[in-house]
């Protein structure tokens, strides 16, 4: 899900164009916890005018990975390995999501979160797993267009 990078700031968000375009702003971010705030607007919503689950789901993914990366060395970030997210009611106002690492090996950091609305109304309960990774030096623009070189490849296994 989330790629986060190191941040040379632990009081802001790593620099991504997608999470700053939905305007979540870290409000703290260290010793494993974190906690993040997003004033919904229109944009955020679904077709019933409340959070819409991508947001609800984006939310708890950064607010999980920022905690993970709290426990990081410098030019250490974490990438999202898997993700489960419940919902438990609609979120509405603004969300504020917590995260926490629950547990840390050397490669890997398990953690849990919560998002709940203006109101306190609990919104949703994350669970997931970050493996920690130095930034690459090769741009992801280059990765891409190796993946895209063979027009033959196909996904899944192969029949031979």
């Amino acid at each position: 899900m989330t790629d986060i990078p190191p941040v040379p700031n632990p009081a802001s968000l790593p620099e991504s164009p997608f999470v700053d375009r939905l305007g979540a702003q870290l409000l703290s971010a260290a010793d494993g916890v974190s906690e993040i705030v997003l004033p919904l607007q229109h944009d955020h919503m679904n077709t019933w005018n409340v959070a819409h689950g991508g947001v609800t789901m984006t939310l708890a993914d950064v607010a999980l990975a920022m905690a993970a990366r709290s426990l990081a060395g410098d030019g250490v970030g974490v990438v999202t390995v898997e993700m489960k997210v419940n919902f438990m009611q609609p979120g509405r106002g603004e969300l504020r999501a917590t995260g926490r690492v629950l547990h840390r090996s050397t490669t890997m950091a398990y953690c849990e979160g919560e998002i709940r609305d203006s109101e306190g109304h609990f919104v949703a309960k994350a669970l997931g797993t970050f493996k920690y990774m130095r930034r690459l030096a090769v741009g992801r623009e280059v990765t891409q267009q190796r993946l895209r070189s063979d027009p033959s490849a196909k996904p899944g296994p192969s029949d031979g």
